[in-house]
């Protein structure tokens, strides 16, 4: 079960988790958003998907990978719409946030990567955390990250965990020193690059526009 190469959603998670605490360093919903946006990425580089004009996906194969992960997106992708015209890209990544996470939670549980503990805040609300398990993948996910990062992220892959961690504003948790600046603007710039981290990227900027303006009113 672990011998099996991560999707990049499940990458995503493990970035930001924080093992010990079981809690993400970045913004939950923007964690989401990311996670959906990994899950394009994937599909599309395995020829599930096709993204057109005004960034709407369409399922060009809609047979199944194998990969629980992957094959959930997969089948959460709708059908066109009476137009013929796929689903807007950022439409679905706040729409399929929430389930994509869930997938790579079970996934990474039957991996034995982390738990889920359900707990409750004044003992009454509940809410989850998902600490470290057994089998460490945190650890190798932060060094491949780090290795990228030293490289300049060289490869498609690394560019799209960099594009995604700008995207969410990971990182700004996982590079916090003044000297990171010039790459966190590459970073930034990789986000535009990818037509799915853009769509991360506008989600959580409307988001934060949402939030301003609801504290100013």
């Amino acid at each position: 079960m672990t011998g099996t190469p991560l999707t990049l959603p499940e990458e995503l998670l493990l970035l930001a988790l924080e093992p010990e605490r079981g809690r993400f360093l970045n913004h939950a919903s923007y964690l989401r958003y990311g996670l959906a946006g990994a899950a394009l990425a994937d599909l599309e580089e395995a020829g599930r998907i096709t993204v057109g004009g005004g960034d709407r996906i369409t399922v060009s194969n809609p047979l199944p990978l194998g990969d629980p992960v992957l094959d959930g997106a997969l089948a959460a992708l709708p059908g066109p719409d009476k137009r013929g015209r796929g689903i807007k890209a950022e439409r679905w990544v706040r729409r399929a946030g929430r389930p994509v996470q869930e997938l790579c939670v079970r996934r990474l549980e039957q991996r034995g990567a982390l738990r889920r503990e359900t707990r409750r805040a004044l003992g009454l609300f509940p809410y989850e955390r998902f600490p470290a398990g057994a089998v460490d993948l945190v650890g190798p996910v932060r060094e491949r990250f780090a290795a990228a990062l030293d490289a300049g992220f060289p490869d498609r892959r690394g560019r799209l965990m960099a594009a995604l961690a700008s995207a969410t504003d990971l990182d700004r948790r996982l590079l916090l020193s003044r000297g990171y600046r010039p790459v966190r603007r590459e970073m930034k710039r990789f986000a535009r690059e990818f037509w799915m981290t853009h769509a991360v990227q506008r989600a959580v900027r409307q988001d934060k526009e949402a939030g301003s303006n609801a504290a100013s009113s």
